[in-house]
């Protein structure tokens, strides 16, 4: 069976989280470590390349003191 990614909405959600982390400030290295999201992995996920679980998205947020929907406002 063929799964059946949204590439558009991974690197929408990926391109959004990176916008978000910039304009609050905070570098990969420090959301990395904030959130325990390996570095190599968190920039995977910012260019859209790997499909980030739904426990990440709320460490994301949490670490970036926003909501988690804002990190799908794209």
């Amino acid at each position: 069976m063929k799964h059946n990614r949204n590439e558009k909405g991974i690197k929408d959600f990926g391109m959004n989280l990176r916008r978000v982390r910039k304009e609050k400030g905070v570098t990969q290295e420090q959301l990395a470590f904030d959130t325990e999201i390996e570095l190599r992995q968190l920039g995977r996920i910012e260019r859209g390349e790997i499909n980030t679980g739904i426990s990440s998205v709320f460490k994301l947020a949490k670490a970036l003191g926003v909501k988690p929907k804002e990190l799908f406002d794209f």
